[in-house]
């Protein structure tokens, strides 16, 4: 069973973004998307290219504050190179890069692997509450467009029902798992308590404000990549910033569902765009443009980093 569950984990998110690249390029015929391509401004989608591996720099940089604190002062070449393999792997097998991550590091650094993994339970923590945090800036600068548009789009009552039963639902979780003595409940409390003393970790460390300051550079340069490749394409140029902050986050989940947004990212940046009433052509061409854009990036550095590590560790051993 555990094995059956071990291949659905793989094998479903790959099913589903082939089925999503199927239904996204019969939505838009893959000729259109090529159009676009060639008329889009270049400048604009190697900008964003360029923020985007800003993000990864970063995020790099910032994983030596948390291992700092364990004992562990390592190279920041190693860091770099383990980050984007990371993403790399990820288009692979779904979380498999961040078990890779965290080998390298045990490999080429003497890291412990449960100390590294709870380092990116820690951030992945920080990650989701600076997303939380976009999700309710946006909701608060366009309450009054989503409330109406969710009106129109749906019934408020029905709306009502569901919250209600979600709240239930979580609340009954929440009741069973506290009490229960099961392996399962023993697991699912156990990660919980993990990730929220790995959230409160943060605070203790000697560079905290470092931290903190490069968790919101990550996500400002994801927001600031995905709103300046918009400008690459005439009709997306136009776009307002409150519809590029909710295709940003609608994107954002797409990464999550499938193996690193293959065929959900323009799916979902269609989905979000369509609330404002832009064209569908340029909004599956934007998603694509900006999916594949990003993904290239990780194609190069994420191929030379698990190509030179080897290398690269060895040129410090003989040092």
């Amino acid at each position: 069973m555990s094995k059956l569950v071990s291949v659905l984990k793989i094998v479903l998110p790959l099913l589903l973004g082939v089925a999503l690249v199927w239904y996204a390029l019969t939505d838009v015929p893959l000729s259109k998307i090529i159009d676009y391509w060639k008329s889009a401004d270049k400048t604009w989608i190697v900008l964003g290219a360029f923020l985007g591996f800003l993000s990864h720099l970063s995020r790099a940089y910032r994983w030596q504050f948390q291992l700092e604190p364990l004992g562990y002062n390592i190279k920041l070449g190693n860091s770099i190179m383990a980050v984007f393999a990371t993403y790399l792997i990820n288009y692979t097998i779904p979380r498999a890069g961040e078990i890779a991550r965290v080998s390298i590091l045990t490999n080429y650094e003497g890291v412990p692997f449960e100390k590294g993994f709870g380092t990116i339970v820690a951030e992945r923590v920080a990650d989701m509450i600076v997303l939380v945090g976009i999700i309710i800036i946006t909701l608060f600068l366009q309450f009054e467009f989503i409330y109406t548009f969710l009106l129109e789009k749906f019934d408020p009552i029905k709306i009502g029902i569901a919250i209600s039963i979600l709240f239930v639902i979580t609340f009954l979780s929440y009741r069973i798992i506290k009490n229960s003595t099961s392996k399962l409940a023993i697991k699912i409390k156990n990660f919980v308590s993990g990730a929220i003393e790995g959230a409160l970790s943060i605070f203790k460390m000697k560079k905290k404000w470092a931290f903190i300051f490069h968790t919101l550079f990550i996500w400002v340069m994801y927001v600031l990549m995905f709103y300046f490749t918009s400008f690459s394409i005439e009709e997306t140029s136009k776009v307002p910033f409150a519809a590029i902050l909710i295709g940003f986050i609608s994107a954002s989940f797409s990464v999550a569902a499938t193996n690193g947004g293959i065929g959900s990212f323009p799916v979902a940046v269609f989905a979000a765009f369509s609330i404002f009433g832009i064209a569908k052509d340029p909004s599956y061409a934007f998603g694509w443009i900006m999916w594949a854009s990003q993904t290239f990036m990780i194609i190069i550095f994420g191929g030379l980093s698990l190509l030179y590590l080897p290398i690269y560790n060895r040129k410090n051993k003989e040092v």
